[in-house]
């Protein structure tokens, strides 16, 4: 895969491995798999009285791409509900080119992906679980 998809923002946010690692209080459990490339997310998620990401963890098995997501995920879930984890959703989005608007942090680290169609699943893959893992 090409250098330009692989950017310093990106890398960062894998080597960061923010979140990594199973909760073992988890009130939920998901997993997504990506049967075209191989990538695969286990996330767990402790939620509070509210309904509220309280704790999160994962276990990523997969390219660079899809641990970044998971990573910057994790950086930016705690204390957010179902609706705010859409609003993240969204934001990884517009990233990848698939909604119009501006992104924010981290999200806007995976801009370069929107030139890789086949590669934006990987990036999605971490919220696809987490959406799992509060419905």
């Amino acid at each position: 895969m090409s250098d330009q998809l692989y950017q310093e923002r990106i890398v960062a946010l894998a080597k960061a491995k923010t979140g990594a690692g199973k909760l073992d209080n988890a009130t939920k459990t998901a997993r997504r798999d990506n049967p075209l490339c191989g990538d695969r997310v286990i996330l767990d998620v402790r939620l509070d009285g509210e309904g509220r990401i309280a704790e999160i963890g994962h276990q990523v098995r997969g390219c660079l791409l899809c641990q970044a997501s998971a990573s910057a995920l994790s950086s930016v879930a705690v204390g957010r509900n179902a609706a705010g984890i859409a609003e993240l959703r969204h934001d990884a989005e517009r990233a990848l080119g698939r909604e119009p608007g501006e992104t924010h942090e981290p999200f806007d680290a995976f801009a370069p992906v929107a030139a890789h169609k086949s590669r934006q699943d990987c990036v999605l893959l971490p919220l696809e679980a987490l959406k799992d893992a509060l419905s």
